[in-house]
Parts: structure tokens; C-alpha cells; sequence
């Protein structure tokens, strides 16, 4: 697991505090497990009782990630009580429900973001990190991952190759990013996948296979930085071209 490695690292922090509030017993481990490795502290509840006993004063608990189709109380329920109680947390909705009334109903229970399923986890990753940027006032953090000639930019959604800029699709700009903010660490198909692909989509790990393939295209004579780790996934290496 990345986070194992992570966790050795000198300087290795918790960035937020989360409680993520799913039902799906398949899908909370797995965004436990991922969002642990972005570097959060995770707690799990599995219904809307357990949501609101955890998250009574004195939890520490900065940002609650509540699916809406909960089996006892519905989420938006669980949004309106928490927020009745004034309590210093941030509240991310995820819902199946697309329709302008779901996503007006889901803000006015108090909720401070929407994201609808399926998702892809780079997607809810990053709403996670502008929703702590905006709780903490802190100035925007520098949205560059750099390696080498390659530079990243999460907000503007652009990658450049040196001075070139390179146009990436969704899944390609996922995948460079999971890679660029492991560098050196292999990271399994299955890994790739869930971060780049929509979470309970089905999708074969050939489709990472292809997508690094056209990725590597993209980066020209940098591709060689995406290394094939045999019968396991890829590394970002760091012998950069000159």
C-alpha cells in the first residue's frame, strides 16, 4: 500500500481529519484505504446514527463525506442535524441523484459540496483538497507537481513537457498525477485504476495498460519515465532525459 510507505517518510503529515459516512461496505474500505493515502486521517461510519455520534463535539473531525442513501437516516437528514448543532465541519454529499432539485436540496441541508456517482477518485480527491483549502483560509498551496521537464498543474488541468504543453485526456491527466505524486513507489493496476476510473465502473486492468501506453506517447522523450514494473503496474523513475 502507498500509505505504508508514505508513513516512513520523514516530514509525513495528516492533512485533514475525515469521517467518510457510506453504507456500501466494498466502497467505504476503499475510499478509507485511498484517501489514507493522500495522507488524511480516515474514520468510517456506515449509517446516519453512527455519523452523528461521531461527529459530536470534540471529534476533531474537519470534513464529513456523506452519501446521501444511507439505510436509517437519509444523509441529507444527517447534513441538516449536523449543521443544526452548528458544528466546525465541512460537508461533501455524494448522490446518485443528477437533478437540479437533488443538487439545490443537497446544498440548502447545509452541504458545502455535491459530487455524483460514479466518480473518479482523482475527482473526489481533489474536491477534498480545495474544500480544506477553504476552511483553513490558508493561501491557495502551490497546485504544481513537478518532475523533471514535467510539470502538472491541478487547477488550470494542464501538463507541459518542458516549454510544450500537452493535451491530456481526463483518464491520462489522472494517471500522470497518481504517478507524480508517487514518484519512485510502484503502484499496482488496481491502484491506477481506482484512482482514474470511476469508482464501481467496470474496467479491466488492460485499460490502464492502454492509457500508459498513450500516455508515454504524449510525454515524447520523456515517456521512458513511466517504468513497466513486470506482472505488477508502474513507477515514475527519476533518470530524466536531458
Amino acid at each position: 500500500m502507498v500509505l505504508s510507505v508514505l508513513s516512513s517518510v520523514p516530514g509525513y503529515a495528516a492533512v485533514m481529519h475525515l469521517l467518510v459516512v457510506e453504507d456500501d461496505d466494498r466502497l467505504r474500505r476503499l475510499l478509507k484505504r485511498m484517501l489514507e493515502e493522500q495522507r488524511h486521517v480516515v474514520d468510517v461510519a456506515a449509517s446516519g446514527q453512527e455519523a452523528l455520534d461521531i461527529t459530536g463535539d470534540g471529534s476533531g473531525i474537519e470534513l464529513v463525506i456523506l452519501d446521501v442513501g444511507l439505510p436509517d437516516i437519509d444523509g441529507l437528514a444527517v447534513a441538516r442535524s449536523i449543521r443544526r448543532r452548528r458544528l466546525p465541519v465541512t460537508i461533501l454529499v455524494l448522490t446518485a441523484r443528477d437533478t437540479i432539485d437533488d443538487r439545490v436540496a443537497g446544498l440548502d441541508a447545509g452541504a458545502d459540496d455535491y459530487l455524483v456517482k460514479p466518480f473518479a477518485f482523482a475527482e473526489l480527491a481533489a474536491r477534498v483538497r480545495a474544500l480544506g483549502r477553504r476552511n483553513t483560509g490558508a493561501p491557495r498551496a502551490e497546485p504544481a507537481l513537478t518532475h523533471g521537464p514535467i510539470r502538472l498543474d491541478e487547477v488550470e488541468h494542464r501538463v507541459w513537457v518542458a516549454d510544450r504543453l500537452v493535451d491530456l485526456s481526463p483518464r491520462e491527466f489522472s494517471l500522470l498525477e497518481c504517478l507524480l505524486r508517487h514518484p519512485g513507489l510502484v503502484l499496482t493496476r488496481d491502484q491506477l485504476l481506482d484512482h482514474a476510473w470511476p469508482l464501481g465502473v467496470a474496467v479491466t486492468p488492460n485499460a490502464v495498460d492502454a492509457y500508459v501506453h498513450y500516455l508515454r506517447g504524449k510525454l515524447g522523450d520523456q515517456a521512458h519515465l513511466i517504468e513497466t514494473i513486470r506482472g505488477i503496474g508502474y513507477r515514475l523513475t527519476g533518470d530524466v532525459a536531458a
